[in-house]
C-alpha cells in the first residue's frame, strides 16, 4: 500500500483492506479431523495448481506428526475465498501441546471448534474452548465425521451447548453457527443431508461470522511474536501478528525484550502467507499475520514496536508445566557407539535451542553438571522432545517422570487432572479398580447404550504416569483415554509405584537363545537372543515384585551323553517391543531409559549388583505409606 500524494497514509483504504481479511484458528481434540479439514480447504480454495502432487495432511510437515497422525506444532496457512483472505492457524489437539494453542489464539479473531459427531466433546475440547471463550473469540461449531455409522450429531450438539453453559459462555457466544462436515470428502452442510457438495457453506460462514481484525494501520507499530521458524537461507523467522501500525521492509524498529529493554534492529525481509507458501511483501498492515526475517535473538512473546515511540504489548502468559524429568549424559558401557552428540555441552545446547521455540518447557540446572531437569506439560510432550533429539543424533538417559509439587499458603499442592476413559461395559470393574489404587475418584458415568461406557474421573497427575499402558493391557486394547489439567489440589501423600520387579543382566556379553528360554518363564522379556548386553541392563519384567539378576549370556554345555530331551526344540516367546513412551512409563525411581539414535534400552542407575539397593524394601515402604 503506497502513501497518498500528501505523504500521509490513506487510513480509509487501510480499513477497507482489513474488512477483506479474516484470522481464524481451528481447534479440536486430537484425531477429530482438524488437519484433514484444513487439507480440504486448501484444495478447494484453488491454492494448488492442477499439476501439483498433493499428499494427505499437508500441514503435518514434521516426520513425527505424520507417523503418529497428530499435530504437534501450530502452523499458519492462508486461503482466499472470493476477495477475502482467510489466515488459518492449525493447532495441536493434545493437551500436552497446550502452549501452542494458547499462542495461536493470540493471533486470531475467531475460532472454528471442530468436534467428532460420534465421540462428542472430550477433555481437550473443553481446554481449548475455555481459552477461546476467555479471549472473547466468537466460535463456529463444526460437527465432523457425520458419515460415521455411529454419528449422533443432535446429541453431540446438546453436549456442546452444555459445555458452553458449564464454561459460563455469554449469550453472544452461545449464539454460534453450526455446520456439519465430512472432512475426508470435503463437504460441509448447513443442515444434515442438504444438497451441498463442497465446503462453500464453511467459507461463507467464516467470512460472515468472524469479525475483521481490528487495528489502525496509521497508529503506533505494535506486533507480537507468537511463533518461530527457521530458514536455511534467511535464518530465524518470527511469525507474528500486526496489532496496529504498518510494518515496512527495511525500516528500523525496536524489539521489546522480555526484560523490558528496547533493542534496535532492521527488518530485512517480510513475508505473508498464501497456502503453504510465503510471499515476499514490502509492507504488512494492522490485522495481518506475517513472517519477519532479520530478527536474530528474538523470542516468543516479545514485541516489535516503533523505535522512537515504543508501545510494547504485554508478554504472553502460558500455563505452568506439571511434569518434570531428569535428562542426563549417557554413562552406560555402550555410550558413544551410536550417537554423534554425547557430551553435557551438546545436551545443554540442544535443550537451550528447544526453549527458543517451545515456551511451555522449562529447564533447570541440577547439582551435577551433566544432568538437567526438564519441566513440561505431560509425558507425550517429553517423549516427542526425546524422540526428536535421538533422530538428530543425540545420546542421553532420562529418569522416571515426576509431578511438580509446589507450596501455596503453607500447604503442598499437586496438579489434578480430569480423566475420561471410554471402554466396553465388560471392563468397568477393572478400570475402576485400577484407578482406585491411583487415588482416582469417579464423578460421572455415561452409557450411550452402544456397548461402551464413558467414565469421568478426578485423579492426581501422578496417577497418570504409566496408566495408559496398564489400562490398554487390562482392557485388551479397547479403551480410549483422554486427560486434561483441572487445577491443583492438596498433596495426597505417597502413591504405590510399579508392583513388578525387573530381570537384570548380571554380566556383559551376548544374549543366547538357550538363556532366554530358561529365563522367559520368570516374566516377560524385553530382549531376544544375539543382542549385546551389559551388567545392570534390564532385559525383562519380573512377575514378582523384587528384581532378579539373571545370566542372559549362558550357553548350553556340550557333552557326549545322549538324552531323549537334549535335542528338544527351544521355543522362544517374542520379546515385548519397547517404544519410547512404553519405556518411560515402565521405569521406576532407580532406573534410567538409555536413548540413542538406534536403540532404546532400560538400565539400573547403579549397574553393580553388589552396590544396588534392594527393590522389595522400597516397594513395601511405598505400599505401606499409600495405605
Amino acid at each position: 500500500m503506497q502513501p497518498c500524494s500528501s505523504g500521509r497514509i490513506d487510513i480509509t483504504k487501510r480499513l477497507t483492506m482489513n474488512s477483506k481479511l479474516r484470522n481464524i484458528a481451528i481447534i479440536a481434540h486430537v484425531d477429530h479431523g482438524k488437519t484433514t479439514l484444513v487439507d480440504a480447504m486448501l484444495r478447494q480454495s484453488g491454492i494448488f495448481s492442477t499439476h501439483a502432487h498433493l499428499v494427505e495432511r499437508v500441514m503435518d510437515s514434521n516426520d513425527l506428526e505424520r507417523e503418529r497422525g497428530i499435530t504437534i506444532l501450530a502452523k499458519n496457512t492462508a486461503v482466499t475465498y472470493h476477495d477475502t483472505k482467510i489466515n488459518i492457524v492449525d493447532t495441536p489437539g493434545h493437551s500436552d501441546f497446550g502452549g501452542e494453542v494458547e499462542r495461536a489464539l493470540r493471533m486470531v479473531d475467531g475460532v472454528l471448534l471442530l468436534v467428532d459427531a460420534s465421540e462428542g466433546p472430550l477433555p481437550q475440547t473443553r481446554y481449548v474452548l475455555q481459552k477461546a471463550l476467555a479471549a472473547k473469540l466468537p466460535p463456529i461449531i463444526v460437527l465432523n465425521k457425520i458419515d460415521r455409522a455411529d454419528a449422533r450429531p443432535a446429541a453431540v450438539l446438546d453436549e456442546i451447548y452444555d459445555l458452553f453453559i458449564d464454561l459460563d459462555a455469554t449469550e453472544d457466544q452461545l449464539d454460534f453457527p453450526v455446520l456439519y462436515t465430512n472432512a475426508k470428502t470435503g463437504v460441509a452442510h448447513r443442515a444434515v443431508g442438504d444438497s451441498s457438495t463442497n465446503l462453500q457453506p464453511l467459507f461463507e460462514t467464516i467470512v460472515a461470522s468472524t469479525p475483521p481484525p481490528s487495528g489502525d494501520a496509521a497508529a503506533v507499530l505494535q506486533i507480537q511474536v507468537t511463533n518461530l521458524d527457521y530458514s536455511d537461507y534467511l535464518g530465524r523467522l518470527a511469525i507474528a501478528r500486526v496489532f496496529s501500525g504498518t510494518l515496512k521492509r527495511g525500516t528500523e524498529v525496536g524489539i521489546a525484550k522480555l526484560s523490558g529493554v528496547i533493542q534496535p534492529t532492521k527488518i530485512t525481509k517480510l513475508f505473508t502467507f498464501r497456502g503453504l507458501e510465503r510471499d515476499e511483501a514490502e509492507e504488512v498492515a494492522a490485522g495481518d499475520i506475517c513472517a519477519i526475517a532479520g530478527v536474530e535473538g528474538i523470542q516468543i512473546g516479545e514485541s516489535i514496536t516503533d523505535l522512537l515511540n515504543p508501545a510494547p504489548l504485554e508478554p504472553l502468559l502460558i500455563d505452568e508445566p506439571t511434569l518434570t524429568m531428569v535428562f542426563t549424559v549417557n554413562t552406560s558401557p555402550f555410550a558413544g557407539r551410536e550417537g554423534q552428540y554425547v557430551t553435557s555441552r551438546d545436551l545443554r545446547a540442544r535443550l537451550d535451542r528447544e526453549l527458543l521455540t517451545n515456551v511451555s518447557l522449562r529447564i533447570e540446572d541440577m547439582g551435577a553438571t551433566d544432568s538437567f531437569r526438564v519441566l513440561a506439560r505431560g509425558e507425550l510432550q517429553l517423549a516427542i522432545l526425546i524422540e526428536t533429539m535421538r533422530r538428530e543424533g543425540y545420546e542421553l538417559m532420562v529418569g522416571k517422570p515426576e509431578i511438580v509439587v509446589r507450596t501455596e499458603n503453607g500447604k503442598r499442592v499437586e496438579p489434578l487432572e480430569v480423566l475420561i476413559v471410554d471402554c466396553p461395559e465388560t471392563f468397568i470393574g477393572i478400570v475402576m479398580e485400577t484407578l482406585g489404587t491411583r487415588r482416582g475418584e469417579m464423578v460421572k458415568m455415561v452409557n450411550h447404550h452402544s456397548g461402551r461406557v464413558r467414565m469421568e474421573f478426578r485423579i492426581p497427575s501422578r496417577g497418570l504416569i504409566g496408566l495408559r499402558g496398564q489400562l490398554l493391557t487390562d482392557t485388551r486394547g479397547t479403551s480410549l483415554i483422554h486427560s486434561m489439567l483441572d487445577g491443583w489440589t492438596d498433596y495426597a501423600g505417597d502413591m504405590a509405584s510399579r508392583l513388578t520387579g525387573a530381570l537384570v543382566s548380571d554380566r556383559a556379553g551376548v544374549s543366547t537363545a538357550y538363556a532366554v528360554w530358561g529365563i522367559q518363564e520368570r516374566g516377560e522379556m524385553f530382549v531376544g537372543p544375539s543382542l549385546e548386553v551389559y551388567e545392570g541392563m534390564i532385559v525383562g519384567e519380573n512377575a514378582r515384585e523384587d528384581d532378579m539378576n539373571v545370566n542372559i549370556t549362558k550357553e548350553k554345555k556340550q557333552t557326549n551323553m545322549r538324552s531323549s530331551s537334549a535335542d528338544e526344540a527351544i521355543r522362544l516367546i517374542p520379546p515385548r517391543e519397547l517404544t519410547l513412551e512404553k519405556a518411560i512409563e515402565f521405569i521406576s525411581d532407580d532406573e534410567f531409559v538409555e536413548v540413542t539414535p538406534k536403540s532404546i534400552r532400560l538400565r539400573k542407575k547403579v549397574l553393580d549388583a553388589k552396590k544396588r539397593p534392594k527393590r522389595w524394601q522400597e516397594i513395601k515402604a511405598s505400599v505401606d505409606s499409600a495405605s
